[in-house]
């Protein structure tokens, strides 16, 4: 019979206010399994650890039980204790008594009694458990980063300096992301191209970047450090390599198109550079907007090119790269403006958002800096910012604070004050939410420095009277109703995943939170990493944030990189699952259920095939499966029914003889 040793967490007052451990380990001492049962108050600090190595030598455990909290904090923790006390690490396993059990109880009877019969069930689980040894697959020490915007171009540039080749991936024709539209950056106002434009270059110019824009990941397969991936690239029917940016062809092109970059506030060509600093610096064409493509005729930017780069017949290219590691810094959109009808937008067009004030206020923009409203031209002398439009408001769907709004939006009434003087900044806002290094004093600078006028409470109604917008709201600190004559109306819409980040989900198979970003591993202890492994988030793909916090997730995604890259062998869990050729029929169940395709059907044999380094012990094909020729190792069906019985057994805990 195993020697069964059992480790009880006090978890300080988490686990011990609830669950009597006293009486815990006294009825578990009395079953037969359990040779040794020993409490601490935390088990998992370094006396807790001491504790197990020395219970695991002097009392010649077999296996080992510590019942604490969630195996997703702490089981590679006593795992490594257990082996280095001589245990094989895989014969230690997580009676989950805080999350399961004490969190969500009151009653101290009913709490301890539950605990009980967790602790039972996997101390029959671990009584049966295998030795296992980890398996061991080699590392293609090569890095895909998904995203050009300032989060993935930091990622890419830190593990590209540390000496490993970097992919990067961006789906616009252009690297820099939705900063590249900023005109300044809170709170020090400096020029967002200034910061970016030295960036771009580096990520262009680096040795150890390929660079692949116009370009999206459509399959993603293999396993951490081993990753296939099919990458397309769209066409931009200019071929760059034979390109010289001279932009002769886009000095021709007779159509022009409201620029997307420019938020439909200015026009560009149909084959066009998206803005003056564009890295790559090389035209393409909109097909949408071509008359080639749309009506069959012109052509001129062809003939006028001297080097003959211009290629109507290109057709996408896919792409078939092997790397070790994605990071995902796929960014963000603002809110559907077409949502906010109540304050006009679309329908009148002085009423803009965020993005495209940035874009009159920036010097390369349609205005060249010129702060004017879009209706007329004229200088708006009475601007109102709306915070919040989207944001927190459950109708929406939009339950979170985007984050950057306050500051972004204190940064606007700032700059307008600067350039129309005369002027009046309103800002209608909720609350009033700065918390990063000298926030909170910048939005005071633009209260008593700049004059700007903070109302609190919400815009109910935006409509037209004459040439000016009338404002509707309330000040819910004085309680007066505000009416506002204004000649531009701002808002802060709210920030939201990228619009492809649910495709690429899928293709990476991690998973998302309910409004579409990618989801942590864990909120504290891996907040950079997916539940995938070898899969990591920076950026605004995870949640809003915003540059300074950006830059710095990305370099902790990058790490992670690094430390991945950093031995040849990687170690994957041997808990995968076994096929019995003997009693499988090559059904075919199991390899339909494999979300990670990790089965396959042997066309020999015609029975299940398990690839072991891509199988993540999820257990939906030994679930599929209809006459049990798949077993999880360290979870069989004999396990699984023994841990059971301990639930349906006597109900009083008396000590039992197994």
């Amino acid at each position: 019979m195993k020697r069964v040793g059992v480790f009880v967490c006090w978890c300080g007052r988490n686990i011990a206010e609830t669950v009597d451990i006293e009486a815990l380990c006294r009825q578990l001492g009395r079953d037969a399994p359990v040779a040794w049962v020993e409490d601490y108050k935390y088990m998992c600090s370094e006396p807790g650890q001491q504790l197990m190595k020395k219970a695991i030598a002097e009392q010649h455990l077999d296996a080992v039980v510590v019942a604490a909290c969630s195996p997703n904090m702490h089981e590679v923790t006593f795992r490594l204790a257990a082996e280095a006390a001589g245990l094989n690490p895989y014969r230690l396993e997580i009676a989950n008594i805080r999350e399961q059990c004490s969190w969500v109880h009151r009653d101290r009877d009913q709490a301890t009694a539950k605990a009980l019969d967790i602790v039972r069930s996997m101390v029959e689980k671990v009584a049966r458990d295998e030795e296992l040894q980890p398996l061991r697959v080699p590392v293609t020490k090569r890095a895909l980063v998904i995203g050009a915007g300032i989060s993935g171009m930091q990622a890419a540039l830190e593990i590209a300096d540390a000496g490993h080749e970097v992919l990067l991936v961006e789906r616009q024709t252009y690297i820099g992301g939705h900063m590249a539209q900023l005109s300044e950056t809170f709170p020090t106002l400096d020029c967002a191209s200034c910061i970016l434009t030295p960036r771009t270059a580096e990520v262009a110019r680096h040795p150890r970047i390929k660079l692949m824009v116009a370009s999206e990941v459509i399959e993603v397969g293999g396993y951490v450090g081993n990753f296939v991936v099919r990458i397309r690239q769209n066409p931009t029917y200019v071929d760059w390599s034979t390109c010289t940016g001279c932009m002769e062809c886009v000095e021709k092109c007779p159509r022009q198109v409201p620029s997307r970059f420019e938020r439909g506030l200015g026009t560009r060509k149909a084959i066009s550079v998206a803005f003056p600093q564009a890295v790559p610096y090389r035209p393409s064409i909109d097909a949408e907007a071509c008359l080639y493509f749309t009506k069959g005729r012109c052509g001129i930017c062809q003939k006028t090119c001297p080097v003959g780069a211009v290629d109507y017949e290109q057709k996408p290219v896919i792409h078939e790269e092997k790397v070790g590691a994605i990071v995902v810094a796929t960014g963000y959109e603002l809110f559907p403006k077409a949502r906010i009808g109540e304050y006009g937008y679309g329908k009148y067009p002085d009423v803009i958002d965020g993005l495209e004030f940035e874009r009159l206020n920036s010097a390369s923009g349609p205005t060249s800096g010129r702060i004017q409203r879009p209706s007329d031209g004229k200088v708006p002398k009475e601007v109102v910012f709306i915070q919040c439009v989207g944001s927190r408001d459950q109708e929406k769907g939009v339950p979170y604070c985007s984050k950057i709004c306050c500051m972004y939006t204190a940064k606007h009434a700032m700059l307008y004050k600067h350039k129309v003087p005369d002027g009046q900044a309103y800002v209608f806002y909720m609350d009033v939410r700065a918390g990063g290094k000298g926030y909170e004093e910048f939005i005071q600078r633009a209260v008593e420095e700049d004059g700007v006028l903070y109302l609190r409470g919400r815009v109910s109604r935006i409509f037209p009277e004459g040439s000016k917008l009338m404002v509707w709201g309330v000040d819910t600190i004085s309680g007066e109703k505000v009416e506002i004559a204004a000649d531009l109306v701002v808002l802060a819409m709210a920030m939201v995943p990228s619009p492809t980040a649910r495709d690429l989900a899928r293709v990476l198979k991690v998973s998302i939170d309910e409004h579409g970003f990618f989801s942590e591993a864990h909120p504290k202890l891996r907040p950079v990493e997916s539940l995938s492994r070898g899969i990591y988030l920076t950026g605004c793909a995870q949640a809003p944030k915003d540059i300074p916090e950006a830059v710095a997730q990305a370099g902790s995604a990058a790490s992670k990189v690094l430390a991945l890259f950093s031995s040849d062998e990687l170690l994957h869990p041997p808990t995968v699952v076994r096929v019995d050729p003997e009693i499988c029929s090559g059904c075919g169940l199991c390899v339909k259920s494999c979300p990670y395709e990790a089965r396959q059907i042997d066309p020999v044999s015609k029975v299940a095939r398990v690839r072991e380094v891509l199988c993540q012990g999820c257990g939906a094909c030994a679930a599929a499966c209809p006459n049990g020729a798949t077993q999880h190792i360290n979870f069989t069906k004999e396990q699984l029914m023994s841990m059971i019985d301990t639930f349906t057994g006597p109900p009083d805990g008396a000590g039992r003889e197994r």
